[in-house]
């Protein structure tokens, strides 16, 4: 099973260039969700999420639909190791899990985290705090591209999250690797080199459109990733003016599904 959706729906810049003009923000998923079947919900990375808002989204959504949730940046970038943080993100899923509409934990860690024993058993102390339920991991320096870093995350069952970013030093490679037999990952960063360090605004190193040539290199990869899993999402991260939604129909076609 393949999904593909973008990280993030509520963009007031998609106004006009995938939704329509007037529309209201508490309306966007309703829109997004006729449209895709899953989606990254970003906004628990910066405030810990809470069951009542995921239980409001959801209702916004189909029966099929899924959501995956980003690890709040407490338990990824802070680490301070505070059990009670976990037991509270692990809480604010259950509307989802209840609903049969929650995919996995998308942790994504800063370029700083890089690989070393403290890093191996930060990870070990992360599925020890939520054990049973399914996470990827997602590395932002390049020196986790090992097989020792894949065996870990066997151990623990977590998927390893591939990316297509820049290919820049240091940059995560663009390779195709699944690590659990529940779950696959893609990331779409886009490949804008010239803004990806160097940039005014945040957006700026998310503005950039793939060409389906592009896209094309990551069809085989991710068919190869959805046969060693149960259930693979790709997600498109560049989100200026709306360009992942573009890109992630361009990418439904090129795998043959509905659009």
């Amino acid at each position: 099973m393949i999904r593909i959706g973008t990280s993030g729906y509520s963009y007031d810049d998609w106004v006009g260039h995938f939704y329509p003009e007037g529309i209201k923000k508490g309306d966007m998923l309703r829109y997004y969700a006729g449209r895709f079947d899953t989606v990254e919900v970003n906004y628990s990375y910066y405030r810990m999420p809470e069951a009542r808002t995921l239980a409001q989204m959801a209702a916004k959504t189909a029966a099929s639909f899924e959501f995956v949730v980003k690890a709040n940046s407490e338990m990824t970038h802070e680490r301070k190791g505070d059990p009670r943080v976990f037991a509270q993100f692990a809480e604010a899923l259950k509307p989802l899990i209840d609903q049969r509409k929650f995919g996995c934990i998308l942790a994504q860690f800063p370029y700083s985290f890089g690989p070393s024993a403290d890093a191996a058993e930060y990870l070990r102390f992360f599925r020890r705090q939520i054990p049973d339920l399914p996470i990827v991991v997602e590395f932002r320096n390049s020196h986790w591209v090992h097989q020792k870093t894949f065996e870990l995350l066997e151990e623990l069952n977590f998927g390893f999250c591939c990316v297509d970013e820049p290919n820049l030093r240091g940059l995560m490679p663009r390779v195709a690797v699944a690590t659990s037999p529940e779950v696959g990952y893609v990331r779409f960063h886009g490949r804008n080199a010239e803004k990806w360090f160097e940039h005014e605004e945040a957006w700026q190193r998310y503005d950039y459109l793939y060409s389906e040539g592009e896209l094309a290199e990551w069809v085989d990869k991710v068919k190869q990733i959805a046969e060693k899993t149960k259930r693979t999402y790709v997600f498109f991260n560049n989100h200026y003016q709306a360009k992942a939604v573009v890109n992630a129909g361009v990418f439904q076609k090129l795998l043959g599904m509905e659009v």
